[in-house]
């Protein structure tokens, strides 16, 4: 419920707005499940993009606090680290529920094993959001579920082992993208993940090969800013090649051996081809938004008006 509080716009029958907020909003994305693909890049740093990682942190809590505020649904996959992320997010949903005194504020965070085999700490952390996060803990994969102890953690310290992590991390990333309405991706580092790929890079792909709606903020770097060089200039980026990975990843190498076995490798022939053949009229109207729209997404290093194109395509994707 809201606050009881007599409101003067709502006495003079005035509808109050700015460019991101209108009184008659409250609602409008409800139903709606967004997941987001945001996170660091912190190889990036402020030589390339002129950008402070706190730009990529105010990105989050911005997008976050108005998909919240308009009632729908974020979805993220499994940030645990304290100041991480998902901390941001739900910091900004807990905010906002206390302001508005509801219970209509809702977070999923998607869990792949074994990150929720947690220990004391994690577990009284997840406690703290438990008023405005549901935790969707997804199985092990069939065909490794012998490889493996399901309550203990495991290390990915060995290239069997980043293997059995890499199964479990598409394997989330595939449900969760899949009961999800659309994606917004932003930042993505583009080494030192616990994947076959880049994760930022894998759930761009999964998006696309399912055909949702994807807003992408290339201009805050990262994987999404190489992702929106390639589509721009048709032609792929060198840090989405496999021999860069290899290059830049210790034992990625072993990795990717290890999966070609089971035929789980990552493809990047296939990625290659998926993002040098986009048609970007096609992702915008996708999206709820007209090219020229698109462009300035994918361009923009303004918060205001990454936010405002986001909400502008989501209205209408909610309407139609």
């Amino acid at each position: 419920m809201k606050p009881h509080t007599p409101d003067l716009t709502i006495t003079l029958g005035v509808d109050a707005f700015t460019p991101l907020w209108s009184s008659s909003e409250d609602r409008s994305l409800k139903g709606l499940r967004v997941g987001i693909s945001i996170s660091e890049s912190p190889s990036e740093g402020y030589t390339k993009h002129h950008l402070s990682p706190d730009h990529l942190k105010r990105l989050a809590q911005d997008i976050a606090r108005h998909l919240l505020a308009r009632s729908a649904t974020i979805l993220y996959g499994g940030d645990l680290r304290k100041d991480g992320f998902t901390q941001f997010i739900l910091d900004e949903a807990i905010v906002l529920k206390n302001r508005l005194n509801t219970d209509d504020i809702h977070v999923e965070n998607h869990l792949a094993w074994p990150l929720y085999v947690a220990d004391a700490e994690v577990t009284a952390w997840r406690a703290k959001y438990n008023s405005v996060m549901k935790s969707a803990e997804h199985d092990i994969p069939i065909g490794i579920k012998a490889l493996v102890d399901k309550d203990n953690f495991l290390n990915p310290d060995n290239a069997k082992n980043k293997y059995i992590w890499s199964r479990c991390l598409t394997e989330m990333r595939n449900e969760s993208i899949k009961t999800s309405d659309s994606r917004i991706c932003a930042g993505g580092r583009l080494s030192e993940y616990k994947g076959k790929m880049p994760g930022v890079l894998e759930e761009i792909h999964i998006a696309m090969i399912k055909n949702k709606p994807i807003y992408l903020l290339g201009a805050f770097g990262g994987v999404v800013g190489e992702v929106c060089e390639t589509i721009l200039s048709g032609s792929i980026a060198e840090s989405l090649t496999e021999s860069w990975q290899v290059f830049h990843n210790a034992g990625y190498r072993d990795l990717q051996d290890t999966a070609k076995v089971e035929k789980q490798q990552a493809d990047y022939e296939s990625i290659k081809i998926q993002l040098e053949t986009v048609d970007i009229e096609d992702m915008a109207k996708n999206a709820g938004l007209c090219k020229d729209e698109y462009l300035r997404l994918m361009r923009s290093p303004f918060v205001d008006e990454c936010v405002y194109l986001v909400l502008k395509g989501l209205k209408n994707l909610a309407i139609n």
